[in-house]
């Protein structure tokens, strides 16, 4: 069903004033842990932007129920495509539909502001031409991913000529990891911002992927512990391994930074604009 919240929050956080209206599709079937999710994007977006409004979609578990399950366009200043539970190469009927209504948003809203999380950053790199990959080793926990230059001066400052040093400082972002697919293949029409295809932009400054969880805390992330069991053959009945994932998943992350970038993308104007060639220079 579709879920609307105010961000609010009373705690600290790198504010910014002009709320939006953020539309998230979150893309698991049948999760036990699609409220938690959905607690991690209030959490994090409200300690950013306190008074922006979120409603959630839910395609994979409202398919059938188009009002549900997509959110209207024109009512949202960003839509989030975010993670999943299902390979994103997959024909099911509610993945075509979340294909068709990212197609459809391309079509007829080519400005609307649009970002992809982990599923959706792989989901629309199909859509774009891209090639998805099952991982030697997938990722759980935060891992570090270097900028590429353009991708420097996408978090560093829009209007910056320089490459220098950006978000979470020595070119490098830090972020929840959670997969055992990846993007192996760039889509097309697509500047790199981060190294190993972990992270896009459009060339047209519309669409913004991630393949890490800006959204993701700890907390949430260890709600996923026994994956490890499936992916590494880890025995979760080991505290020791056990206690080695949890610490790789409470680590420093550049969650509320990525976010505080993101948003004023969004917004537009002089902080959210980035100008670039189809080459990534300015």
């Amino acid at each position: 069903m579709t879920s609307t919240t105010n961000a609010s929050h009373k705690g600290g956080g790198l504010f910014l004033e002009q709320p939006l209206k953020i539309a998230i599709l979150l893309n698991s079937y049948r999760s036990p842990f699609i409220n938690s999710i959905r607690d991690s994007y209030v959490r994090s977006i409200a300690a950013i932007s306190p008074h922006s409004k979120l409603s959630f979609f839910y395609p994979a578990d409202f398919f059938d129920q188009p009002q549900l399950a997509f959110p209207d366009p024109a009512l949202f200043d960003l839509i989030i495509i975010g993670g999943g539970n299902v390979d994103p190469r997959k024909k099911h009927p509610w993945i075509l539909r979340v294909h068709a209504f990212i197609l459809d948003v391309i079509a007829h809203h080519p400005r609307k502001k649009m970002v992809g999380i982990c599923w959706g950053h792989q989901t629309i790199s199909l859509l774009f031409g891209g090639e998805i990959i099952d991982m030697d080793v997938p990722e759980l926990g935060v891992t570090e991913a270097k900028m590429t230059c353009t991708g420097r001066r996408f978090f560093q400052d829009s209007s910056s000529s320089t490459c220098g040093g950006g978000v979470g400082g020595q070119g490098k972002l830090r972020m929840q990891q959670h997969h055992r697919r990846a993007v192996g293949v760039k889509p097309r029409g697509f500047h790199d911002l981060l190294v190993g295809n972990q992270s896009f932009l459009s060339y047209n400054n519309a669409i913004l992927t991630f393949q890490g969880h800006p959204e993701k805390d700890g907390a949430t992330a260890k709600k996923r512990v026994h994956d490890a069991a499936r992916w590494f053959g880890t025995d979760v009945t080991d505290s020791m391994a056990v206690d080695e994932l949890a610490r790789k998943m409470d680590m420093e992350h550049d969650g509320a930074e990525i976010w505080t970038r993101v948003l004023q993308w969004a917004r537009g104007g002089k902080d959210g604009m980035l100008h670039l060639h189809q080459d990534g220079h300015l």
